[in-house]
């Protein structure tokens, strides 16, 4: 049997598995971008509550999220990989089920939160799940394959929700999820083999209190940023989030287990790997954040054609992530991240000089190429810095990353709402209307794509900045050879 055709087979083996992990990580990541379109009429049914309170459905989900995602690598070596990623989608499914019945803004806040603790840690544990099952000199292509989902649901969450808002009830956001995380359930108890466990000896109780304080406070913080930089709970959630973080690193660098091993930053392939990764998460979720809002506040479309609009940049990705991850395996993560951001970089520089009177079809390009973009880079970059830290510590750094990836996120849409609102009252003085309630429909047309455009340009330059630092990259000194993955892979459920 040749090589190809034993990686073949190889890989034939874990699709059952594979496909247990991509359901729950699709359902969990459709169901974060699924909220915010369904804002408006969530305040219409709880009796006209304020925008502020409702906006805590997403904001106390994405909070309770950063809150776990640093446990989820513990855990996972303490309890084993199966039963925690498991529990997570029983704990999401459970809230989502709550959610669907909730009768007050400050039931779904409550229920939301329930959800955000299992969700949290189904993306660290199930990247960590299938790094760990790829079969040797394959990690790229079935890495490509894991994060299909992730950059698909954030497209399609959208178009769904837009079309249950717009024609059915938010309650089926919801709903939905029950049968689709049955059957993630019943698929991981049947298909997902028990991984080894490491060894932890005891759980690291000082790391465990203050690394949620850190990432969930500087996400908080941040993303009150995004209304006002100088407000009382901007100034909050950052002093506290940044204390703590300062305490946490203090701690867990004097830790022989710590929760989070920071020590992994000593490698420079990881270091690099993960500065190029965060630079360019800013200029992805600030684009990806940003062009929604503009179709539907100053085009006027709504949620569900809004989530049509971007079916090309969905495709794209879903098309070009495979692509991405075979390529990886072959020549490495440092064309792909480059080739990647460059056409991101130029996607977002189109959308930079989008007029008033664009038309859905010059749309089109900059979004094919954003999502193209996307599906090059996103996984190549993960899987190098994945590659580049000692395997014992996979399910260690994907908790880093991932909880490091939410307060970037967080910065990303905080920065591109401050941006925009700054040139918004610099477009309106410059027309020279000092109240709002004064501009012309056709003067607000120019100020809101002139805004927009001047945002989308911000996040070009950041685009470019990842593209070039992108060179620092390079292949990881260690290669896993086959003995050591063999060493790895569990028994499949019937060998």
């Amino acid at each position: 049997m040749t090589d190809e055709t034993k990686s073949a087979t190889s890989i034939k083996t874990i699709l059952v598995p594979l496909l247990a992990i991509i359901v729950g990580m699709f359902m969990v990541i459709l169901d974060s971008t699924a909220m915010t379109v369904a804002l408006p009429k969530l305040r219409e049914d709880f009796g006209g509550a304020t925008l502020s309170h409702i906006q805590w459905t997403v904001t106390g989900y994405a909070l309770a999220q950063a809150a776990v995602i640093p446990l989820a690598g513990w855990l996972s070596d303490r309890f084993g990989s199966k039963h925690i990623y498991i529990t997570s989608i029983v704990l999401f499914t459970l809230g989502s089920a709550l959610c669907a019945f909730a009768t007050t803004a400050d039931q779904l806040i409550l229920y939301r939160i329930i959800q955000g603790l299992g969700g949290g840690m189904v993306a660290p544990i199930a990247i960590a799940f299938t790094y760990r099952l790829s079969p040797p000199g394959k990690q790229g292509a079935v890495m490509g394959m894991i994060g299909i989902p992730m950059l698909l649901a954030p497209a399609l969450g959208p178009v769904l929700s837009g079309w249950l808002v717009d024609y059915a009830t938010w309650h089926w956001i919801f709903i939905v999820n029950i049968p689709v995380g049955a059957v993630a359930i019943m698929l991981g108890l049947r298909t997902l083999p028990a991984l080894p466990r490491q060894s932890v000896p005891q759980l690291d109780v000082l790391g465990m209190l203050l690394a949620p304080l850190a990432f969930a406070g500087l996400a908080y913080g941040v993303s009150e940023g995004g209304t006002d930089w100088g407000s009382a709970k901007t100034l909050i959630g950052l002093i506290i989030g940044g204390t703590a973080l300062i305490f946490f690193v203090i701690v867990e660098l004097n830790r022989k287990q710590p929760l989070l091993e920071l020590r992994v930053f000593k490698s420079a392939d990881f270091s690099k790997g993960i500065l190029v990764q965060w630079v360019s998460q800013i200029a992805l979720f600030g684009t990806l954040f940003l062009f929604p809002l503009f179709l539907q506040t100053a085009k006027g479309y709504s949620a569900f054609d809004t989530g049509l609009i971007l079916l090309p940049q969905a495709l794209a990705t879903a098309v070009l992530m495979p692509i991405g991850g075979k390529l990886f395996d072959k020549i490495g993560a440092r064309p792909l991240v480059m080739i990647g951001l460059a056409l991101l970089s130029v996607g977002a520089f189109l959308l930079s000089n989008i007029s008033s009177d664009a038309t859905v079809g010059s749309y089109m390009l900059p979004l094919i190429l954003i999502g193209a973009g996307m599906g090059l880079s996103f996984m190549p970059l993960n899987t190098h810095v994945i590659q580049s830290a000692p395997p014992e510590l996979v399910s260690r750094v994907t908790s880093l990353t991932n909880a490091a990836q939410q307060v970037m996120s967080s910065f990303a849409v905080a920065g591109a709402a401050t941006i925009l609102a700054r040139q918004t009252e610099h477009y309106m003085l410059k027309e020279g209307i000092a109240n709002p309630a004064d501009i012309t429909p056709a003067i607000a047309s120019h100020v809101a794509a002139s805004s927009y455009g001047h945002t989308f340009l911000v996040l070009t330059i950041v685009s470019v900045v990842g593209t070039l630092i992108g060179f620092l990259l390079s292949k990881p000194k260690r290669a896993l050879g086959a003995d050591a993955e063999k060493a790895e892979m569990p028994m499949m459920p019937g060998h």
